[in-house]
């Protein structure tokens, strides 16, 4: 019984009757001035939903009173963008007001009737009502009293979710709509895995670095490369540092710009940090760094920063030698260091899917794997 009733307590039940009253408003006012014509204002309605403007107020208005506590309404609350939002607003105009008249019919006589009956049963004027304009005074009349009461329950109740089903078939969003919302969506998650690269090979370059340098300066348990030692973890950690206020920074302020994101220009200090890791890094770079596009130099910096990470993470201390070539259709990066035990194989690890990754969305390939007695990692990236 609780279950039953349960909709009488929900504010929802009241504000979709509401809804359902207002076009009734309309009709009201034109009963005043002509009563024998009640399905003028309907026939108003239908050049009326073709205004753009008219879809954007019935979505609001539904999304009010239909479904207030929808925090992901699938109601449209835009204009009409094509003929086809502007049709189905004429039709959902046409039922809201054959809804609104069922509505309006069955909470004014419903109640009357009940009343009525009530009064047949104590033999008091039944009224005016054709049911019970002859029927004579009977105590029987009393056990049906509250049957209208629980009609206009259930009418209540059921138009109330019969207009709310037919406001999201008729004003839920358009094809073009639901485009654009798939592509916002996809933005948004191509944007958060785009930062979690940035920070797992920024972090994971610092900590890597760090971790090298204090246990080789422990083995060393020489002062004066404890201080190199200490000195490179500094500079790396702030580094990393800026690399994290930057990302936090893009997640505050989407509209930041991403100029302040370190390019190839900015490969020297890699391949320094790594020298002072204890790595011996052989570098040959030709052509101009400076010339390279953004989003791939961008790009480039990250996955040469993330292959030099995991040299020094599986490999330790070993000779690698790295490539940058820039020729006027690419750019190519390539680094190799002797394959010791344990080193992962290929494709696996975040770090290797994330150069994947990152040479598929600029349209290039990136090959990682053994390659003779070396661990090689080989990208492409074109520049137009």
């Amino acid at each position: 019984m609780a279950r039953f009733l349960r909709p009488l307590l929900r504010g929802t039940t009241y504000t979709r009757l509401l809804h359902l009253w207002v076009p009734m408003l309309i009709v009201s006012v034109w009963m005043f001035i002509d009563p024998s014509t009640p399905w003028v204002p309907a026939l108003v309605l239908l050049p009326v939903g073709l205004i753009p403007a008219v879809r954007r107020g019935e979505g609001v208005q539904a999304r009010l009173l239909l479904m207030p506590a929808d925090e992901e309404s699938v109601i449209s609350v835009e204009a009409a963008a094509g003929w086809r939002d502007r049709l189905r607003t004429v039709l959902w105009l046409q039922v809201r007001m054959a809804l609104g008249a069922a509505a309006m019919f069955a909470t004014v006589w419903l109640p009357v009737l009940s009343v009525e009956l009530v009064q047949a049963a104590v033999g008091a004027n039944p009224g005016d009502t054709p049911v019970l304009r002859d029927a004579r005074p009977h105590w029987a009349y009393a056990l049906l009293a509250p049957v209208p009461l629980v009609l206009l329950y259930g009418v209540v109740t059921g138009l109330g979710e019969l207009v709310t089903r037919a406001a999201r078939r008729l004003l839920g969003p358009s094809a073009a709509e639901r485009l654009a919302a798939l592509e916002e969506r996809t933005e948004q998650l191509l944007e958060r895995n785009r930062i979690a690269r940035e920070l797992h090979d920024s972090i994971g370059h610092a900590l890597t670095v760090a971790v090298v340098q204090a246990g080789a300066a422990r083995a060393a348990g020489d002062p004066a490369f404890t201080d190199r030692a200490l000195d490179a973890i500094e500079e790396t950690g702030r580094a990393a540092l800026e690399d994290l206020e930057r990302v936090l920074g893009i997640l505050r302020e989407s509209d930041r710009p991403v100029s302040g994101r370190p390019t190839m220009v900015d490969a020297g200090r890699l391949l320094e940090s790594a020298r002072a890791s204890g790595a011996k890094v052989d570098a040959e770079i030709t052509g101009p760094l400076d010339t390279v596009p953004g989003p791939v130099s961008r790009e480039g910096y990250r996955i040469l920063q993330e292959s030099l990470t995991n040299v020094l993470r599986h490999a330790g201390a070993v000779p690698a030698g790295v490539r940058v070539d820039v020729t006027d259709r690419a750019l190519v990066l390539e680094v190799r260091n002797p394959l010791a035990a344990g080193t992962p194989g290929p494709g696996r690890g975040s770090g290797l899917r994330g150069i994947r990754e990152r040479a598929a969305l600029l349209g290039g390939r990136a090959r990682t794997g053994p390659a003779g007695d070396d661990w090689q990692v080989h990208v492409e990236l074109p520049l137009r």
